[in-house]
């Protein structure tokens, strides 16, 4: 018997205690699929954002950084490792010894650490796992030099209640995605990512030090698209994904989900940053990542594969955990056949746009 989560305030405690990364070192696993080189291409904005804190004459031994939504794959470890050497750097050439560097990893608790502890041996920094939330408060007042969260803010903290209610005008009949939901739909999901954040950084601003900066990188749209209108992201759930599910239920073997996901366009991050009222923007611009590393894009197999591989490493314990281990084999296989057929189309299509957000308090 196939267990199924059911309710508006299940499905939040689902997202809340089960949402997190694909664990383990599998196929699947988000350390086989994460895409470092979108991340390695925003580096020198990274790096840009950390030119933006303000040492002292006698600055502290000791720097804090924390990377928010960090998972388990090798990405956090780009981000902490350019922290290190940069902040290094800017000491000496300003006639300071290095400090010593602690960096905290936090996710929600059901993230696979173990996994990212294993990568952590012989590291050049004090290193600490803090599970929890980000759109709570995870540190105590004033004691982080720099954040950072990449590929991680456009995961909204649950579903809209109104998305999941069949009495509302905002009910995503038959959908799993915003992308071509109604106009109702659509602005539920930009309530729920516009408080999201704007909670997220109020929590970020008691954390960070005055001197201190933040560095964000998430999915983004263009600024002329509607709510609805995720851009290429549609192609992953909008299209292989809601497709795939829609075979099921037709054949009455899954229910209602929705995915906690919305990509915003430059000004929604903006207006977001001034309800916060805590923080002025540096930059703010959308990059284009590089398309999907595939061994051998020509073959649509390899293709489907990869692509099959990666949407599972992100939303696979959230499936798992709502229909079961079995239907979400089955899903995930019809979507590798759907990403075959579009092969092509997705080798084209799959360079995806991201919001680059540096932060200091204003």
């Amino acid at each position: 018997m196939v267990a199924t989560v059911k309710g508006v305030e299940t499905q939040h405690e689902v997202v809340k205690n089960c949402f997190c990364m694909e664990g383990g070192q599998g196929e699947t696993s988000y350390i086989n699929n994460s895409q470092s080189r979108n991340l390695e291409m925003v580096v020198p904005a990274l790096k840009e954002t950390l030119d933006t804190i303000r040492l002292p004459r006698r600055p502290e031994k000791l720097l804090a950084a924390a990377d928010l939504g960090c998972s388990c794959g090798q990405n956090t470890l780009v981000v902490a490792d350019a922290i290190v050497q940069h902040m290094t750097d800017m000491y000496v050439s300003q006639g300071h010894d290095p400090p010593e560097f602690c960096i905290y990893f936090s996710d929600l608790p059901s993230n696979d650490f173990n996994t990212l502890f294993r990568l952590l041996l012989d590291r050049r920094y004090f290193g600490a796992g803090v599970p929890g939330s980000f759109h709570d408060r995870l540190f105590t007042e004033r004691s982080i030099h720099a954040f950072t969260s990449t590929f991680s803010v456009h995961w909204l903290s649950r579903v809209p209640e109104q998305v999941l209610d069949k009495g509302s005008p905002a009910y995503n009949a038959g959908k799993v995605f915003v992308h071509g939901a109604s106009e109702a739909t659509g602005a539920a999901y930009r309530r729920q990512f516009q408080s999201d954040l704007a909670r997220f950084l109020r929590c970020r601003a008691a954390e960070l030090k005055r001197r201190g900066a933040m560095f964000l990188l998430c999915l983004g749209r263009p600024s002329s698209a509607a709510p609805t209108d995720q851009g290429r992201v549609r192609l992953l759930y909008g299209t292989l994904f809601e497709d795939s599910w829609a075979d099921l239920v037709r054949e009455g073997l899954m229910d209602g989900f929705n995915v906690p996901l919305y990509a915003p366009t430059l000004d929604e991050v903006r207006e977001a940053v001034e309800a916060a009222g805590a923080f002025r923007i540096n930059r703010l611009e959308m990059v284009t990542g590089s398309p999907a590393a595939v061994d051998h894009p020509d073959d649509p197999g390899a293709v489907g594969h990869t692509v099959a591989n990666n949407v599972w490493s992100f939303v696979g314990a959230l499936v798992d955990a709502h229909v079961g281990k079995a239907l979400a084999d089955e899903l995930f296989g019809r979507l590798q056949r759907r990403a075959e057929e579009r092969a092509g189309e997705l080798m084209a299509e799959m360079r995806l746009p991201h919001v680059v957000c540096s932060l200091s308090l204003a």
